[in-house]
C-alpha cells in the first residue's frame, strides 16, 4: 500500500492505494523479509495528514511489522533464511544509548518502505527474533504498541505499590496494563477511557477501575501514561496526579482539535507541587529487545482484529473512529 501524498483520513479519500511495486533488494548488511502481517498504529494517521509526514513521496508505511527471512545481504550473519522476525518503528539510527533522539534515526514506514507489503528490507541488527508463544498476529503490536508502552512505563518510574493510571485503552493501553500487573504485582491501575466500551474492555482485562476522561479516580496516581491523540487527556491528567507525580505523553504528534483548551491551563491545578511532564521520543532497538521476553513470559494476551491487506484504508478509518478493543492487524502473506 503507498502513501503518494499528505491527505485527510476520511470515508471520502482512499489514503493509500493498492498497486504492484519492485520486491525490494537487501544491501550487503540488510535482510529481506517476506511479511506475514503489519500492525496498524495510530502513527500512520499522523503521517498521511502530515503531522508527522515522511521525509518524501510515495512511501510504504507500516512498523508492527512480523515474517520470515527470505534473503540475506553478503555480510549478514544474525539469521537464517526461514527465521521468523519482527520489525518495529526503529529501523536504523546510530546504534548508541539515545539512538532513538539522534539525528540518525529512521523510522520504519516513515523515512524507509516499511510492512504494508509483501516483501521489505531493513538492516539486520535492527530486526529482531519473535518468541514462539505468540502468532504472527499477536505479535505485530507487541513491536510497537507494546515496546514503546514497555519505555512508556520505565519513563514512568513507578515502584511496586505505587498507583498507575492509563488514558487511553487500545492497542497500547491493554498491552501496557497486563505488563504493570506483572511487573508491579501490589500496584492499582486505574484506566480513563472516553467510551464505556473501553472502559468496559479495561475492567474485563484486569484494570482495578475505569473511568471517563476527568472523572476522579479513587486515588490519586503517582504516575499516568497518555496514549491519546487529543489535549484534554493531559489536562485532565494533570489533575489527577498526585503531588510530585508525573505524567508520561506517549503519542509522536498531537492533533489540534481540542487544542485551544490549552487556554484553560492553570499552573496552579495543574502543574504546581512538584509534577512533571514527560514525552516519549521513538524507541530503541534495545526497548523491543528487553519488552520480547518479558512479554513471552507473563505471557500477554494480545487481542487483534484482523484486516486484509487491501482494507488497510478502513482499518485506519476503524481505528480514528473508536472505540478500540485492542490492536488492528493487516494479514499480508501466508
Amino acid at each position: 500500500m503507498l502513501l503518494k501524498q499528505k491527505s485527510m483520513l476520511d470515508a471520502s479519500v482512499m489514503a493509500l492505494s493498492l498497486e504492484d511495486v519492485a520486491v525490494p533488494v537487501p544491501g550487503p548488511l540488510d535482510i529481506l523479509i517476506d511479511v506475514a502481517v503489519c500492525g496498524v498504529c495510530h502513527t500512520e494517521i499522523d503521517e498521511i495528514e502530515g503531522r508527522a509526514p515522511p521525509p518524501g513521496y510515495p512511501v510504504i508505511p507500516g512498523h508492527e511489522v512480523v515474517g520470515r527471512v527470505a534473503a540475506m545481504g553478503r555480510s549478514c550473519s544474525r539469521f537464517a533464511v526461514g527465521d521468523r522476525v519482527g520489525v518495529g518503528w526503529i529501523h536504523s539510527s546510530d546504534g548508541t544509548e539515545f539512538e532513538n533522539l539522534s539525528p540518525d534515526f529512521r523510522a520504519t514506514g516513515r523515512d524507509a518502505n516499511g510492512g504494508y507489503a509483501e516483501y521489505m528490507t531493513v538492516p539486520e541488527a535492527y530486526a529482531v527474533s519473535i518468541p514462539d508463544v505468540f502468532s504472527d498476529t499477536e505479535a505485530a503490536p507487541l513491536l510497537c504498541a507494546g515496546a514503546i508502552g514497555y519505555r512508556a512505563l520505565r519513563l514512568a518510574g513507578i515502584r511496586n505499590g505505587h498507583c498507575l493510571g492509563l488514558t487511553g485503552f487500545g492497542g497500547s493501553g491493554h498491552l501496557v496494563l497486563q505488563l504493570a500487573k506483572y511487573l508491579f504485582p501490589d500496584s492499582r491501575v486505574y484506566i480513563f477511557a472516553r467510551s464505556e466500551r473501553e472502559r468496559e474492555f479495561a475492567i474485563e482485562s484486569g484494570a482495578d477501575w475505569s473511568g471517563d476522561i476527568g472523572d476522579p479516580p479513587p486515588q490519586p496516581p503517582h504516575a499516568i501514561i497518555d496514549t491519546t491523540p487529543a489535549w484534554k487527556p493531559v489536562l485532565a491528567a494533570l489533575s489527577s496526579l498526585r503531588p510530585g507525580g508525573r505524567l508520561v505523553i506517549n503519542a509522536i504528534r498531537k492533533e489540534t482539535g481540542d487544542q485551544a483548551l490549552l487556554a484553560s491551563f492553570s499552573y496552579e491545578d495543574h502543574l504546581w507541587q512538584e509534577k512533571e511532564i514527560k514525552s516519549v521520543a521513538n524507541i530503541t532497538h534495545k526497548d523491543i529487545a528487553e519488552f520480547l521476553p518479558i512479554a513471552a513470559r507473563i505471557p500477554i494476551r494480545v487481542k487483534t482484529e484482523c484486516y486484509a491487506l487491501e482494507d488497510a484504508n478502513q482499518a485506519l478509518l476503524d481505528l480514528r473512529r473508536g472505540p478500540v478493543r485492542g490492536a488492528k492487524v493487516l494479514k499480508i502473506g501466508q
